[in-house]
C-alpha cells in the first residue's frame, strides 16, 4: 500500500513586496488566482490524501468558497487560519492531521508552477530518507557586501544551495523536530530539521519553480505558461432520451425536479447526467455509458447518476485529461426548468472538478412537435471538450 501523504500549503502571508491591496496568494496568474493553481499541482497525485491549507484568518471562508468554485472541494481539504509566521502556519496544518498521515508536503502558496514530477521525487526521496527539500545548485558568483555597499568577498558556491519548496519529511521527524526547536526563528522546515540535527536530502528542483515575490515574478510565470506545450484536446458527444413514468422523481442534473412524472430507467434516469457521461466516453474512445454500467447489474439498480459520472470523471483523470468545457442542451415540453439549471451546473461542475462556469446547460422546446412535444419524455444532448494538461510540464 503506497503510505499515505499530505500537503500543507502556508498562504497566511500577505506579499507586500508586490504592492497589491490584497494578498498575492489570491492574485490572478493567466486568469486563475495564484494559490488555485499551486492547490491544483497537488490534486490528482495518488499519494496526496489530504491538503491542508492555512491563510490569513479573516480569508478562510473567501478561501473556501473560492477552492469551491474552481472544483476544489473533496480529497479531505481542509482550510485553517494561520499564525504571526510561517513555521507557526505550518504548525497548525501538522497538528490538523489525522493519525494515518506518514508524509507531510510542506509547499509555499506563492510558487503554482511546481510540476507533479518534483512533487513525486521529493515524496520518495522522503520515503527512502525521512527528508527531502527541493533547491538548486548555486550558478551565480556570490558576493559578501559590506555595510558601505562595497564588495567585502567573493563567496564560494562550492556546495551551495538554493532552497526551494516541496520540502517532504516523516511525520514523526517533523514533530520531534518542532518539539526541540520549540519557539526559536526558522524560516523553513528544512531549517527546523536541521536544528534537531535530522539530515535532509537535497532533490534537484526546476528553474520554473519559482516563488512569486515580486511584480516581475508574477510576469515570469505567465510567460511561463504561455509558452507551455499545447494541450492536447478531445471533443466528444453524448445524446440520451427516457420516457415519462409513474411514481418516479424527476432528476436532472442531480436535482430532483417537482413534476407529476419521473423517467423509467434503471438507474434514476437522470437524462442529462447520462448523455454528459456518453459525451465524456465519447471523447476517450471508450465506448458508451451502456457498456460501462449495464442495467442487467443490480448494483446499478436506482443508483444515483451523480456516481456515475464521478467514475466516468475519474476515467477521464486516469487518461490524463480534464474537463475544458461542456455545452450540455435538454429538450423537453414541460416542466419548467429555468431555475433548476444553476443548481444542476453546481452539481455537475463538483462532481466534474470545475468551476460552475465550464458547465452550460440550456432548455429547449420542440414547439410541440415529436415524442417531447408530445410530452412523453425528455431527450438531451451534450458536448464536451477534454484537455490534457500534461501535468510533468507547467
Amino acid at each position: 500500500m503506497t503510505p499515505r501523504a499530505a500537503v500543507i500549503i502556508p498562504a497566511a502571508g500577505f506579499g507586500t513586496r508586490m504592492n497589491l491591496d490584497h494578498p498575492k496568494q489570491y492574485h490572478l496568474l493567466a486568469g486563475i488566482p495564484i494559490l488555485v493553481r499551486t492547490v491544483r499541482a497537488f490534486w490528482d497525485e495518488d499519494y496526496v490524501a489530504r491538503i491542508v491549507v492555512v491563510v490569513p484568518p479573516s480569508m478562510v471562508e473567501h478561501t473556501r468558497a473560492l477552492l469551491y468554485d474552481y472544483g476544489l472541494e473533496g480529497k479531505n481539504l481542509t482550510i485553517l487560519p494561520g499564525g504571526r509566521r510561517r513555521q507557526d502556519s505550518v504548525k497548525a496544518g501538522l497538528d490538523a492531521l489525522g493519525d494515518n498521515t506518514e508524509i507531510v508536503l510542506v509547499h509555499d502558496a506563492a510558487r503554482p508552477l511546481v510540476t507533479g514530477q518534483l512533487i513525486a521525487r521529493c515524496y520518495e526521496a522522503a520515503l527512502a530518507y525521512g527528508a527531502a527539500i527541493a533547491a538548486l545548485p548555486v550558478k551565480d558568483t556570490l558576493k559578501k557586501g559590506s555595510p558601505q555597499g562595497r564588495v567585502a568577498e567573493t563567496i564560494d558556491r562550492t556546495d551551495l544551495w538554493q532552497a526551494q519548496t516541496p520540502q517532504a519529511v516523516r511525520r514523526e521527524l517533523l514533530e520531534a523536530a518542532y518539539r526541540i526547536n520549540g519557539d526559536a526563528d526558522v524560516t523553513d522546515e528544512s531549517s527546523l530539521l536541521e536544528r534537531a540535527a535530522i539530515p535532509v536530502r537535497l532533490v534537484e528542483g526546476a528553474e520554473t519553480n519559482i516563488k512569486i515575490t515580486r511584480p516581475e515574478d508574477l510576469y515570469l510565470a505567465e510567460k511561463l505558461l504561455s509558452h507551455n506545450p499545447a494541450p492536447t484536446f478531445r471533443i466528444g458527444h453524448g445524446y440520451d432520451a427516457h420516457r415519462f413514468a409513474e411514481n418516479r422523481p424527476l432528476v436532472l442534473g442531480g436535482v430532483t425536479v417537482p413534476h407529476r412524472h419521473g423517467l423509467a430507467g434503471h438507474s434514476d434516469a437522470d437524462v442529462l447526467t447520462h448523455a454528459l457521461c456518453d459525451a465524456l466516453l465519447g471523447a476517450l474512445g471508450s465506448g458508451d455509458i451502456g457498456q460501462h454500467f449495464p442495467d442487467s447489474d443490480a448494483q446499478f439498480a436506482g443508483i444515483y447518476s451523480i456516481s456515475l459520472l464521478e467514475r466516468v470523471i475519474q476515467l477521464v483523470r486516469d487518461r490524463g485529461y480534464n474537463v475544458g468545457n461542456a455545452d450540455i442542451t435538454l429538450v423537453c415540453q414541460a416542466p419548467r426548468l429555468a431555475t433548476f439549471l444553476p443548481q444542476m451546473k453546481e452539481i455537475l461542475g463538483r462532481a466534474c472538478g470545475v468551476a460552475a462556469g465550464v458547465i452550460n446547460i440550456k432548455a429547449t422546446t420542440t414547439e410541440g412537435m415529436g415524442f417531447t412535444g408530445r410530452k412523453e419524455g425528455i431527450g438531451c444532448h451534450a458536448v464536451v471538450l477534454l484537455q490534457n494538461e500534461k501535468k510533468d510540464c507547467l
